[in-house]
């Protein structure tokens, strides 16, 4: 995880320290949405850095219905929050909710939390649409002398957004994944990869669907291969196998044509 300037870590680190006790106090009195809603206008401007007046947005009107809250960063919407009460679990129908939201406004992040727990999302624009969790994190867990934990929120403040980190850091979190890591190890290339290997290493040849099955069924765990974040895997590395295979043949083209263009002629010198 890539570490944030000092100036933005001492903000972070001193406003962490500054709002555990009051979100404590609030969870304990079980404060209902609207006065989370303030507390977290306040989080997002003295931990993340928003300024409160000109980049944060309360009530944003979506389709005649609204998102708690939303980011503009140099007018441009970035974050979409929904906001719940401070004593309520968040769910996967809430989620939605500010999906379908992100959805109508062509918005790449959304936020759910009920002040304490902060789930950011990447919205991806598919067929459906599709959601992934990025960031997690339970603001009273955090420890503000971990540098990891600093480092963590600095990815949602602002000056993390605004170098991108957010999207650095699902891309990174994304090729980890168990779910990215064994839809790769299945896919087609690899596969032959492997028996190639296998080839090289026992003198034996065996077939591409035989060592598919035994990856399949062996050696992989289950829960890497089942459920929508192996779905979705899945068809992230045949779109990529798809355009690199797009990619290559649009080369051959290239390469075929220019092989068959006729040599470049020269004039004949004239006679005097």
């Amino acid at each position: 995880m890539s570490t944030i300037p000092a100036r933005v870590a001492d903000r972070i680190r001193s406003a962490l320290k500054k709002y555990q006790p009051i979100l404590a106090a609030a969870k304990q009195r079980d404060v209902n949405e609207s006065d989370t809603v303030v507390i977290v206008t306040d989080l997002l401007q003295e931990v993340f850095g928003y300024d409160k007046y000109a980049e944060i947005t309360s009530e944003h009107a979506i389709r005649c219905t609204y998102c708690d809250l939303a980011i503009k960063i140099d007018g441009t919407l970035s974050l979409l929050i929904e906001v719940k009460a401070i004593g309520l679990d968040l769910k996967d129908n809430h989620i939605k909710q500010a999906v379908d939201y992100a959805a109508n406004q062509g918005c790449d992040w959304v936020a759910l939390t009920n002040g304490v727990l902060w789930r950011v999302y990447k919205v991806n624009f598919t067929k459906p649409i599709e959601h992934v969790c990025v960031v997690d994190f339970d603001l009273l867990a955090l420890n503000a002398r971990n540098k990891d934990d600093i480092n963590l929120l600095g990815i949602v403040a602002k000056e993390g957004w605004k170098r991108a980190k957010l999207d650095e850091y699902h891309e990174h979190k994304q090729a980890l994944s168990r779910f990215t890591l064994a839809a790769v190890v299945l896919s087609d290339p690899v596969v032959r990869f492997i028996r190639r290997e296998l080839r090289r290493v026992v003198d034996v040849m065996v077939d591409e669907e035989d060592v598919l099955t035994v990856l399949r069924d062996e050696v992989i765990k289950r829960d890497a291969l089942e459920g929508d974040k192996a779905a979705a895997a899945v068809r992230q590395v045949a779109r990529a196998e798809s355009k690199a295979l797009r990619r290559s043949a649009g080369k051959a083209n290239e390469s075929e044509s220019e092989s068959r263009a006729p040599a470049p002629t020269r004039d004949a010198p004239s006679s005097k």
